[in-house]
């Protein structure tokens, strides 16, 4: 939260966020995420990389999947969380 406080000092119109949940417990994980819904809201774009998938997904508009660093699907984020493919493979059946 610190790292995201002290990007927003510069007021960026873009945030670029590298696995922000990586190591954090579950609930501090949830108000990450909350925070970074609110960055959204107020209008700043967000680049998000992310391995839970899920709750990437539920926060973004649009989503890139990546497998061995190559892109092998992109949609709706919508639309990616309800792909059985995705929910099999990347959100846990």
């Amino acid at each position: 939260m610190l790292a995201i406080s002290r990007a927003l000092m510069s007021e960026p119109r873009l945030l670029m966020l590298d696995e922000p949940s990586l190591g954090l417990a579950p609930k501090i994980v949830g108000e990450v995420f909350e925070i970074i819904t609110k960055l959204k809201e107020e209008g700043i774009t967000i680049l998000l990389v992310e391995q839970n998938a899920f709750a990437a997904l539920r926060i973004s508009d649009y989503a890139y999947v990546l497998e061995n660093g190559k892109i092998v699907m992109e949609d709706v984020a919508k639309n990616l969380i309800g792909d059985d493919t995705i929910r099999q493979k990347y959100l846990g059946g």
